[in-house]
């Protein structure tokens, strides 16, 4: 059998490094397995697994065995591995350490660009044309157009899907949907900067789902680095000065919508083989077609129209740039944080999220002038700064408590510095 581990964020030991399990376990059992985490052994080479792993072969060196500190003796295994594209164990060269602070500097700069655009274009559309649910299909219609034209070009490859796929992928773009038009809807009411200062409260959202409905539980310094988080989005909303409900409430479900959707796409798309620009792509067509007919019968085409000529008088041929600006940025922007996924760490993405949210929200301001009290600055970054420690606490979470993300076929021992933890079956553990 050949197992499968999948985890885009985290870094296993290379091929050449070896788990060492009791001499009285059966090696029948030990088919699936997971590297040690301990600090110790980090500083061996490493490679990071941004595709499904197979373990292409499994050898028992009865005869050569290792003192553990008990004095119990210990025998050797070595694993090797390959990705799911490849037919060969794993290389063992890495890019270098400049080279790859190179590609992360380049990966932020172009994420936290793009969606500065999106934003500025998107609120500029919306002043002048308030049709939120149909700006909404246009940014997914433009981006399902473009990955088509990249299809039919070969300028990307094809993903190879089937209906199983889609049929995994549903839930993840009806939630995706929801949470794009709640988001245009805020945007629509409020202020861009009020907006994402509501939707820095996400891990407020993330936790309370995952605790309530999937019963998962989190370590204390998670739910104490919450109290900022909620704290500074009461604060600032108590005291924006153009305050609107819906506009609060469209931002709040998003922040609800976009949990669901993280959720459905980490229980999913587990071992799927279309990621990163594909995977998004199939997903905008996906929420597309969901959106679509809700768009009709929300606004329909004779609002538009209404709306479109009055605009365009207004305004003049310039709109049309606007209107194509911010669909185009919209799904670059997403597009380029999908891809990011596969190649940085969740505690470095996550330091990017929240430079992200500030690089927007300060970019707003200074563009749209918006009037901003004191504590309403302070409620802000009380905020952002909360979701900052959330992430930090999390990440460390996980790497002081040695546990990975993985869904295994059998049930498996997962050891810990030479000693077993805990037994597992056929679930996933949750700590992102």
């Amino acid at each position: 059998m050949i197992s499968t581990l999948k985890q885009p964020s985290l870094k296993f030991l290379t091929q050449k490094d070896s788990l060492v399990r009791r001499s009285s376990s059966s090696s029948a059992k030990f088919t699936s397995f997971v590297s040690e985490m301990a600090p110790k052994r980090l500083d061996a080479k490493r490679v990071t697994i941004s595709k499904p792993l197979h373990i292409s072969s499994l050898e028992n060196f009865g005869s050569v065995k290792r003192r553990a500190k008990n004095g119990e003796f210990k025998r050797k295994i070595e694993c090797k591995a390959y990705e799911a594209d490849k037919s060969k164990p794993i290389a063992e060269k890495t890019p270098s350490e400049a080279s790859r602070r190179v590609r992360i500097g380049i990966y932020f700069a172009t994420w936290w660009f793009l969606n500065v655009i999106f934003n500025i274009y998107n609120k500029k559309v919306l002043n002048a044309f308030p049709y939120p649910w149909l700006t909404s299909t246009l940014s997914l219609a433009t981006g399902s157009l473009m990955m088509w034209i990249s299809w039919i070009t070969r300028v990307v490859e094809t993903p190879k899907t089937d209906l199983q796929f889609w049929k995994t992928l549903f839930p993840v773009a009806v939630a995706h949907t929801i949470g794009h038009v709640a988001a245009t809807v805020s945007m629509s009411k409020v202020a861009v900067s009020f907006t994402h200062i509501i939707k820095s409260g996400e891990p407020a959202f993330s936790v309370l789902v995952s605790r309530l409905l999937l019963g998962e539980t989190f370590p204390a310094g998670v739910y104490m680095s919450l109290i900022p988080i909620i704290g500074g989005c009461a604060l600032a909303a108590l005291t924006e000065l153009n305050f609107n409900m819906t506009g609060f409430m469209g931002a709040m479900v998003s922040n609800l919508a976009f949990v669901f959707r993280n959720i459905f796409s980490k229980r999913g798309m587990k071992g799927k083989s279309v990621g990163g620009m594909n995977y998004y792509a199939c997903l905008s067509m996906l929420s597309l077609l969901i959106l679509t007919p809700f768009a009709i019968a929300m606004e329909g085409p004779q609002m538009w129209m209404a709306g479109w000529e009055k605009t365009i008088s207004q305004i003049g041929p310039q709109f049309i740039w606007w209107v194509a600006a911010q669909s185009v940025f919209y799904h670059l922007y997403n597009q380029v944080s999908y891809m990011s996924l596969d190649q940085i760490s969740p505690l470095t993405f996550s330091i990017g999220n929240t430079m992200k949210r500030i690089c927007v929200i300060v970019s707003s301001i200074i563009i749209f002038c918006t009037p901003i009290q004191p504590i309403n600055a302070l409620g802000a970054a009380i905020a952002i700064l909360g979701t900052f420690l959330y992430s930090q606490v999390l990440i460390c979470s996980l790497y002081k408590l040695k546990k990975i993300v993985l869904t295994i076929p059998m049930a498996i021992v997962l050891k810990s510095a030479g000693k077993t933890v805990r037994k597992l079956d056929e679930r996933t553990i949750n700590v992102l």
